[in-house]
């Protein structure tokens, strides 16, 4: 008899083979007097430079496989290594107690995850999944227990594990890993995001499928509504191949629009963008048929470095993707560090809500020199391209006219050198703050354009941090709340002849897009991979009916009935 498990959907499509469960070697330690802390220190010496060396390859490989973006995963992990505070850490205890070097490493490194999880926000919580994985990976050195090499698999079955780190998740080949499943994790961790980007169907989150699957099982992987069968009947088995089929046919049509426009049914043409984090993920952007780039994340250019880039670091990235795109539009995103991203060597102070904090635009305006110096780059790759600029984070007109301030004088001072500048380029900002919103009849006077960002929008309405499990039943992009901003954001625009574009999750969502045609969205940024399914969709739905779609769902009163009224309608 089969049984089903309930996850969620992390990366679409559907996969059918056998169970291969990955599970860590016994690395259960036990306190120990030593009476030669020489040679235990030398010991974790050597297994610290071990490890670095494997997170060496796993970066180079994710460098090569999935671009910069994902390789600075491994980075941050090389770093924990050569963390004083860490390392310093268990040396001392060591010497101090002549314990074991095992054991000291698995208190200490416990303590710091103890530490970082209870602080409940997303960088926290990553850090404390950093420790954990590179703490492991070092006691197994320490142990002598090495720790089964996923790039090993050499036939083709579907990963069962409790979870799935980023340097599992790295070393994936997708001829031989057919998908994945985990007991924990969500649709924002980083193995959800690598396996979209490598499109390997998971589901994450089931709780409780490692307490059940065994090795060479059958079992039936549904990444597209997080449904997962252990030993599939006959039945399903015939549903679910079916079901894979179709779904691969279906991507084969999806890519004969790669070259097309994006038109809704009855002729009116949106622009669909793609989010990208480094100029490496250029191919997957044409590959995809993205007709511009809604949004270029500048900060992968300042992590996992032990200083700011320079100017001329800065421009070159920037000039790459503006001549790459061949005159498309290129929304570049200055700065937005602090929240979820922290850059060690700006030692900046711990604090109590990062995401409501010092971060973003509010640390740019006060730390104006290396602000100035991004907007030079960007403003001499300008005369390169289509560059449009974006300040993220804004709350106040002030900010923005400050920000702006600061870019004109640096456009100045490059004009009296006898660089050249673009002289049109449009600068907007990301409207992710509530007040922002309410206020964008204001900014709309004033700015070029907007792109809507939806995570942090519908996180900072609904009072919910997205990556808090308890709370995330008010992650909800279709309740009336969000869909009202965002109306009125599209609609102060549109007054003044500017134009509103999305960035967040909800634009390549396939329920929230026949919401956003109605509610009018001018240009729908997403994921690479997601831009020919949302192309297909848009084009099967007349924009009078969507704008009739959404009269309707603005009256309604949950979430639940808007995603009911868009289903019953649409999908």
């Amino acid at each position: 008899m089969s049984n089903k498990f309930i996850g969620i959907g992390a990366s679409a499509g559907y996969a059918i083979g056998k169970v291969f469960r990955l599970e860590d070697p016994d690395l259960t330690v036990e306190k120990q007097n030593i009476s030669d802390v020489d040679d235990e220190i030398k010991l974790f010496n050597q297994s610290l430079e071990q490890s670095k060396k494997e997170l060496e390859i796993i970066k180079e490989k994710t460098k090569d496989q999935l671009g910069d973006e994902h390789a600075e995963i491994f980075s941050a992990h090389i770093l924990v290594l050569s963390d004083p505070e860490l390392v310093d850490t268990i040396r001392k205890k060591v010497s101090d107690e002549k314990i074991n070097v095992a054991y000291a490493l698995k208190e200490v490194s416990d303590q710091f995850v103890i530490m970082f999880e209870s602080m409940e926000n997303e960088y926290m919580k990553e850090r404390a999944a950093d420790i954990r994985d590179v703490s492991k990976r070092v006691l197994s050195h320490i142990l002598g227990k090495p720790i089964v090499s996923i790039a090993e698999i050499n036939e083709e079955v579907i990963i069962i594990a409790e979870d799935l780190t980023p340097s599992d998740t790295a070393q994936l080949d997708k001829k031989f890993v057919q998908g994945f499943v985990t007991d924990i994790g969500g649709r924002t961790s980083h193995s959800a995001i690598m396996s979209r980007s490598m499109e390997i169907p998971a589901v994450v989150g089931t709780k409780k499928i490692t307490d059940h699957a065994k090795n060479g099982e059958i079992i039936v992987v549904d990444g597209n509504d997080g449904t997962v069968i252990l030993n599939p009947t006959e039945e399903e088995l015939t549903e679910y191949k079916q079901k894979q089929n179709q779904f691969n046919e279906q991507k084969k049509e999806w890519a004969k629009l790669v070259n097309d426009k994006t038109k809704t049914n009855d002729g009116i043409q949106v622009e669909l963008a793609a989010n990208i984090g480094t100029p490496n993920d250029l191919d997957g952007v044409k590959n995809n048929g993205a007709e511009a780039i809604g949004l270029y994340r500048t900060e992968f250019l300042y992590m996992g470095r032990d200083e700011l880039p320079t100017e001329e670091e800065q421009f070159e990235a920037y000039k790459k993707v503006v001549e790459e795109m061949e005159g498309k539009p290129v929304v570049i995103r200055t700065l937005d560090i602090g929240g979820d991203k922290e850059l060690p060597y700006l030692d900046l102070p711990k604090e109590m809500n990062p995401f409501l904090g010092f971060r973003a635009i509010r640390l740019c305006l006060e730390k104006d020199d290396m602000f100035r110096t991004q907007l030079r780059a960007l403003l001499r790759a300008s005369a390169y391209g289509n560059l449009k600029i974006m300040f993220p984070m804004i709350a106040t007109l002030e900010e923005f006219r400050e920000a702006k301030k600061f870019l004109e004088e640096e456009r100045q001072s490059l004009l009296n050198s006898g660089v050249e500048v673009r002289n049109d380029i449009e600068i907007g900002i990301m409207v992710e703050i509530p007040s922002t919103a309410v206020m964008a009849g204001q900014f709309a006077k004033e700015v070029d354009f907007f792109s809507i960002g939806t995570n942090d929008l519908i996180q900072y309405t609904m009072a919910a941090d997205r990556m808090n499990e308890r709370v995330s039943y008010l992650y909800q992009p279709y309740n009336p709340a969000i869909l009202n901003l965002v109306k009125m954001v599209i609609d102060a625009s549109h007054k003044e002849g500017k134009w509103t574009g999305m960035c967040g999750e909800m634009a390549g969502d396939t329920v929230a897009i026949p919401l956003l045609l109605g509610l009018g969205l001018d240009e729908f940024s997403m994921s690479a991979t997601s831009i020919l399914p949302a192309r297909s969709q848009i084009a099967s739905i007349k924009k009078g009916d969507a704008e009739k779609l959404v009269t309707k769902a603005l009256q309604l009163n949950t979430s639940d009935e808007v995603k009911e009224l868009v289903e019953e309608q649409f999908l």
